[in-house]
């Protein structure tokens, strides 16, 4: 029988520690805040452990008085009451924690992850046409798919929906659908966002579904005769065009001119600056930003092309102008030349 009563607990104001029974104690503080202690004895030592405060519906005796027997019965187990409450507390935490992942997981859709993939990666991409490519094709053929699924759930069966209607018909934008879903996927394994396998790698699993683009690409170029390179200008037949080029006016004629006798590329060309050049000793000093690798690159100029650019005004920082004071000359400049000389074929 308990020394206490529920009228005496709720009534009691006295400092110290009231001793119900069983170990139970009722401990009252100066500012008279009540409290429920449990002291009880294991392996030699003493110990008081807290059952929480006194509440008249919430904490009361009755309840202290179970909270006590239920701390009793670890201690008769052998086991410490206060790292028996350590541990379950750390439990119900690891389990509100991996709840709030699984939560954050179904939210983590695939097309979200695509979306944070490109948003860090697009900065080492210099050319804006390709960041706008790599979004699109993910948008096109993976998000119809895939998009609102978590990216932690995604199956090999849901990547082959994107790629299969589109396989063989549209080879080479296929291979680089997989090629970006495996990234993005690669990113998530990575960040923690999904644990088990990449369902767009190539090696070891698509390429034991899929026929190689190469190979597909090869084939179809045999029933085509199509080389699959871009048409070229047979090269004995270079001098003849260089001389109706010649006859051509305007900047986008001069730019092509100085492409033949420099084979830069096209947007070296279109953004070569006067700053880059020195006439003198004849070079041409492309940045790394206009190249593929990204390495500065030194040109060695002909007297042809050194005649070329001492011919042109610089009234800009940019050796060929567009229509605008300021302007490079435009992306389709040198080919609307081509067009004009009725040459489509190249």
């Amino acid at each position: 029988m308990g020394k206490l009563t529920a009228v005496e607990v709720d009534n009691i104001t006295t400092v110290g520690r009231h001793a119900d029974s069983g170990g139970l104690y009722l401990e009252v503080d100066k500012k008279g805040a009540k409290r429920w202690l449990y002291r009880y004895q294991l392996n030699g030592k003493r110990t008081w452990y807290g059952l929480g405060g006194y509440h008249k519906k919430t904490n009361n005796l009755a309840i202290a008085r179970a909270s006590a027997l239920e701390a009793r019965s670890l201690v008769n187990r052998g086991l410490d009451p206060v790292q028996h409450s350590l541990s379950l507390k750390a439990e119900i935490e690891e389990s509100r924690k991996a709840k709030e992942k699984e939560k954050l997981a179904n939210q983590y859709t695939f097309e979200v992850c695509a979306e944070e993939w490109i948003s860090k990666k697009q900065s080492e991409w210099s050319n804006p046409k390709h960041r706008a490519q790599v979004a699109n094709t993910l948008r096109d053929y993976a998000y119809p798919h895939l998009g609102n699924l978590p990216v932690a759930e995604v199956e090999l069966a849901d990547v082959r929906k994107c790629l299969d209607p589109i396989w063989e018909t549209k080879t080479e934008t296929a291979s680089r659908v997989r090629q970006r879903m495996e990234s993005v996927f690669s990113y998530a394994l990575v960040n923690g966002y999904r644990t088990n396998y990449n369902p767009a790698q190539w090696k070891g699993a698509l390429d034991a579904i899929y026929a190689s683009p190469e190979k597909i690409k090869q084939k179809k170029r045999l029933e085509t005769g199509d080389d699959g390179h871009h048409a070229a200008l047979p090269y004995q037949e270079v001098p003849e065009f260089f001389k109706l080029l010649s006859g051509q006016d305007g900047v986008g004629a001069v730019a092509l001119k100085f492409k033949i006798l420099t084979v830069a590329r096209t947007g070296s060309i279109r953004f070569a600056q006067w700053e880059q050049f020195d006439l003198e000793k004849k070079i041409w000093i492309i940045p790394a930003r206009y190249m593929k690798n990204k390495k500065e690159f030194r040109l060695t100029l002909s007297s042809h092309a050194v005649e070329i650019l001492e011919g042109l005004p610089q009234v800009s920082d940019f050796v060929f102008m567009g229509g605008k004071i300021g302007k490079p000359l435009s992306d389709g400049g040198m080919r609307s030349v081509l067009k004009r000389m009725g040459r489509r074929d190249i």
